[in-house]
């Protein structure tokens, strides 16, 4: 497996010229855009990792798939789904198009900004510090790993060139979608966006819900149902307006994020973390979708 991934790694870096480093937030172009790193954990206990599995990335959108699992915990399914829907958007992740002219005036799901917002104003806390707080100790958690913190390097470019997601979060607000402090749920988005992993990191996440919301030592975190909606939104909204192209040449449930990273889940077997930080022009790490369908194929990983 190990001599299968180096192998997929160097394959696969030659795409990296063909994207971009997201530049819209400050310190994110700093990372290097040929890098490439791949890590899987499977059920047996082996991790394999190749390329540049080590370097540190900021966590972005990837993020969203562990605020929804403590939202739902915290409010259950029914209450959150009241909020944001479940339908794919067909626009970029960052859209505010539709929800002005949905009849609803919800956010399509929770995957997209808007959608994601709205999920940071649901976990229970007194004020911002107290839910984020409660979320980066459940990001701890679920990836076995009491070292995660944010890189406020980052947190404070993201705060700083978030207008669009304030504005966002306003008109959630204006429509009764949000209903606690919008100032409040968006710090939580903008410090969860923040938070520094690696490729063996969210790999680690996708584990968790590979095995259906259960730690390694056996102990169950999220139900079973709580993990199958978050494996399935994965699906239909994981990889923003390119979610079905992957479902279809790459089969098992992704979640991006625009520091480079994506995780991967193959039910039952493995978790999946790749990172390369140059991106496609929808946002997704233009290398790791590469490298994740070659490895589908190789493996014959595909859900479907």
């Amino acid at each position: 497996m190990k001599d299968l991934l180096a192998k997929l790694v160097k394959k696969n870096i030659p795409f990296t010229k063909e994207g971009n480093v997201a530049n819209y937030i400050p310190e994110l172009d700093k990372a290097q855009k040929d890098a490439l790193g791949i890590c899987i954990l499977d059920n047996q206990g082996n991790t394999y990792c190749a390329g540049d599995c080590d370097t540190k990335f900021t966590i972005q959108s990837i993020s969203k798939i562990v605020s929804l699992m403590l939202a739902i915990l915290d409010n259950g399914e029914e209450y959150v789904f009241s909020k944001v829907g479940m339908e794919p958007t067909g626009d970029p992740f960052n859209s505010i198009r539709k929800l002005e002219s949905s009849s609803k005036k919800k956010p399509f799901n929770p995957m997209i900004n808007a959608g994601a917002i709205a999920i940071c104003s649901m976990i229970k806390g007194a004020d911002a510090r107290e839910k984020f707080n409660r979320l980066l100790e459940f990001f701890k958690l679920i990836s076995e790993n009491n070292t995660l913190d944010v890189n406020y390097k980052i947190y404070c470019g993201e705060s700083e060139t978030g207008n669009r997601n304030r504005s966002m979060g306003y008109f959630l607000k204006g429509e009764g979608i949000i209903e606690g402090d919008v100032e409040d749920a968006l710090t939580v988005y903008f410090k969860q966006c923040s938070i520094e992993v690696n490729a063996h990191i969210i790999a680690k996440i996708g584990l968790f819900l590979a095995n259906n919301g259960k730690l390694s030592t056996g102990k169950q975190i999220i139900t079973p149902r709580i993990a199958t909606i978050v494996k399935t939104l994965m699906v239909t909204c994981g990889t923003y307006d390119s979610s079905g192209e992957v479902a279809v040449k790459i089969g098992i449930p992704c979640k991006s994020g625009v520091g480079g990273g994506i995780v991967g889940v193959v039910p039952g077997k493995m978790g999946i973390g790749v990172y390369g930080p140059s991106l496609d022009n929808k946002g997704n790490s233009i290398a790791g979708l590469h490298i994740l369908e070659d490895l589908s194929n190789e493996l014959k990983l595909s859900i479907f």
